[in-house]
Parts: structure tokens; C-alpha cells; sequence
């Protein structure tokens, strides 16, 4: 049996490298090899032990490329040396959102390094109906199309337009991309974050102005910044409990916040401001179909 390497979390902050048995797919499906594989806000959790959905042990990783080494026939255009990456998003297809359409949020979801091993591995195998064709796309290029499509379905989620104005709280990667989509939508989009090294990246990419929130008052920029009627949608990317607050209060009135950071610790408020500025608040985990849409019109 030929070996191969992993990376993967035995519990709470134990990582190790490890030689295993290289995988060998299963009738329907591939076997991949690993270009490029991108570390996740969630695969430190997981790492840290402070995600709330992660089991263990785990191996990381969903945010990848990949090529093609053995594939069997197949009606979907797949063949061997081809650059691929796939959906990471393992969904049962029985639930009620699954028979509604929302994969995404399946009651049974299975997320690759989360619920079930990644790509932290230079092998793995997936099923052929989850793989998607690269499109040309450099293999680099490709393991970014998984976290963009976060911020593209949270932002089409909240049914951003042009002309919104957008205050994005957190500038790490997933907030970076949902700028990027909601830039593509036609928002004027303001980030807020403590780093300023994150703010001059954010900056440097096409956000419409930056908030360090450690050297300014945010109220003050944004009623300077909407004329006195606070953000039309404000997005928090964080994780923090403070982040969110803060998005209810920045929030114009009948205004809509999405909410992408995935927290651990419990918020506290008064529910009654919701009420009061009647907003809309938008969960939003993984993504939909976007994950091909996204390729093609990379492409295009």
C-alpha cells in the first residue's frame, strides 16, 4: 500500500504529521492529489478546540486545488491531469432544507476538516459529482474560489446593491472577500478592524474607506459617512460578540445586518432595538450553486 503524508488535529491543540495509507476511491469516485490547500479562520478553531462544530481527531482543510490522478469514466468531462478543486459542504439530501434547496445549511452537513477529514493531505478521494472543473484558473487562484464564495453568497444573501453602503466589521480574509462581492454588486463598502496592516490591505483592494477601530469612533465615521442615516447593511465577518453589537448599532433604521463570523461566545442585548429600527438580520453559512458560478465567471 502506497503511503502518504497528513496533517491532523488529535484533540485540543495537538497537531502532528503522520504517515498514512494513500486513499483509494471507491466506485463514483476520484482520487485527488493536493496543490494547494488554504488555512481557514475555522481550521485554527478546530486546532484551538473553540469550534463549535468540529469532532476529533480531524484533518484540516477545505479551501483547495487539486489534480486529478484516477478517475473512471464518467458523463461530467472529468479526466486524469486536470486541475480541479470540489465542494466541501458533504449535505445529506434528505432533511428539509435539503429537499427545499438550502444544501448549505443542511441539518446533517458535513464540512471537510470540520465534521469530516480534509484536505490537509497530499491525497484525498472525492465523490466525481462534487468536483469542480478549474476553468484554467491557476492552481493558486483556485484554492481562493471556496472562502470568496462565503462572502459572495452572504452578500447575495442580503440582497446588497448599487449604491448601498456597506460597513463590513473585520478585516481577515472572509471580510476582505465580502467587500470584493459586494464591490462586484455595486455597494460603496467601508471596513472597520483594528489592524492597520489588515485596513491598508483592505484599502489596497478597492474598500471606499477604512475604520481603524482602535483610533476612531466609529458612530462618528459612519453618520459622517452616511449623512447622519447609518449603514444601509452591515456585515460582521468576526466572529466577535462586540462586532455584532456594533452592527446593530451602526445599522441604519430598516437596515439589514448578515451575519458571517462564526462565534463562540454568547451575545447579550436588548432585542427590543431590532424592534425599534426594524431590521433584518441574515444568517449565512457556506454557499450554494455560486461555487460554479463563481469559476465561470472568473473565466469568462
Amino acid at each position: 500500500m502506497e503511503k502518504m503524508k497528513i496533517v491532523y488535529v488529535q484533540s485540543s491543540g495537538q497537531i502532528e504529521l503522520a504517515e498514512v495509507d494513500r486513499p483509494v476511491p471507491k466506485k463514483g469516485e476520484a482520487l485527488l492529489k493536493i496543490k494547494y490547500c488554504g488555512i481557514c479562520g475555522s481550521d485554527v478553531l478546530t486546532y484551538t478546540g473553540k469550534h463549535f462544530f468540529a469532532s476529533y481527531p480531524r484533518v484540516p482543510g477545505h479551501e483547495f486545488s487539486a489534480e486529478i490522478v484516477q478517475i473512471e469514466k464518467n458523463d461530467l468531462g472529468f479526466e486524469r491531469g486536470m486541475i480541479v478543486s470540489a465542494n466541501p459542504y458533504f449535505n445529506c439530501g434528505k432533511c428539509y432544507p435539503c429537499r427545499n434547496g438550502k444544501v448549505n445549511c443542511c441539518e446533517h452537513n458535513e464540512t471537510m476538516g470540520v465534521q469530516r477529514d480534509g484536505a490537509f493531505a497530499q491525497y484525498i478521494t472525492m465523490p466525481i459529482e462534487r468536483i469542480r472543473d478549474g476553468k484554467g484558473l491557476s492552481p493558486k487562484k483556485l484554492a481562493l474560489v471556496e472562502p470568496f464564495s462565503i462572502g459572495y453568497h452572504a452578500v447575495q444573501r442580503g440582497g446588497i446593491k448599487a449604491g448601498n453602503s456597506v460597513l463590513i466589521m473585520g478585516a481577515g480574509p472572509i471580510g476582505l472577500f465580502a467587500m470584493l462581492a459586494a464591490k462586484i454588486f455595486g455597494a460603496n463598502v467601508y471596513v472597520a478592524d483594528l489592524l492597520d496592516k489588515r485596513l491598508e490591505f483592505a484599502s489596497g483592494l478597492g474598500a471606499d474607506g477604512i475604520i481603524n477601530i482602535k483610533d476612531q469612533r466609529i458612530k462618528d465615521q459612519v453618520l459622517d459617512i452616511t449623512n447622519g442615516n447609518g449603514m444601509d447593511v452591515c456585515i460582521e465577518a468576526s466572529g466577535n460578540p462586540k462586532a455584532f453589537l456594533e452592527c446593530i448599532e451602526q445599522v441604519c433604521f430598516g437596515g439589514k445586518i448578515i451575519l458571517i463570523g462564526n462565534g463562540v461566545l454568547e451575545t447579550t442585548f436588548n432585542h427590543s432595538v431590532l424592534l425599534k429600527k426594524e431590521l433584518t438580520v441574515y444568517g449565512s453559512r457556506n454557499s450554494l450553486s455560486i461555487f460554479n458560478k463563481l469559476i465561470n465567471d472568473s473565466t469568462a
